[in-house]
């Protein structure tokens, strides 16, 4: 069923994916006028940034400069070596999505030999047992 009275007042038809002429958007015109801002940064480019600023630490008595990024990741280390369970998932996970994004083959000194593997089972055994009630040694 066509309504003939659709049209554009100069004779076009008017409809689904044919809008009134008067309401399409002019040559040149932006779909989005006011859009984002020039200059503004997306949420990754504020986080990149925020990441790379420098800040001084203490280790082993003197001052160092690293980035927030490298001091963030070496808390993380650090917590995980000192037995906490939830900052050990937290380090298995970066490791594995670390692995995942390598581009590079795998040399020999990347694959795990037997004894990594027996490490890397005790240790989801002891996060397991950390999530099930009992005390983590």
């Amino acid at each position: 069923m066509k309504n003939d009275n659709r049209n554009n007042g100069d004779g076009s038809e008017a409809g689904y994916g044919k809008p009134p002429v008067n309401t399409r958007f002019k040559k040149g015109q932006s779909g989005n006028p006011k859009g984002r801002p020039k200059g503004s940064r997306s949420f990754t480019s504020s986080a990149y940034r925020i990441l790379q600023e420098r800040v001084t630490i203490n280790e082993g008595g003197r001052r160092k400069t690293i980035t927030k990024l490298d001091a963030a990741l070496k808390q993380i280390a650090n917590k995980a070596a000192s037995g906490d369970a939830n900052t050990l998932r937290l380090l298995i996970t970066i490791v594995q999505l670390m692995e995942q994004r390598s581009s590079d083959p795998p040399t020999p000194m990347d694959q795990m030999d037997e004894g990594d593997e027996k490490l890397v089972a005790r240790l989801l055994a002891r996060v397991k047992l950390d999530d099930n009630g009992g005390s983590v040694q």
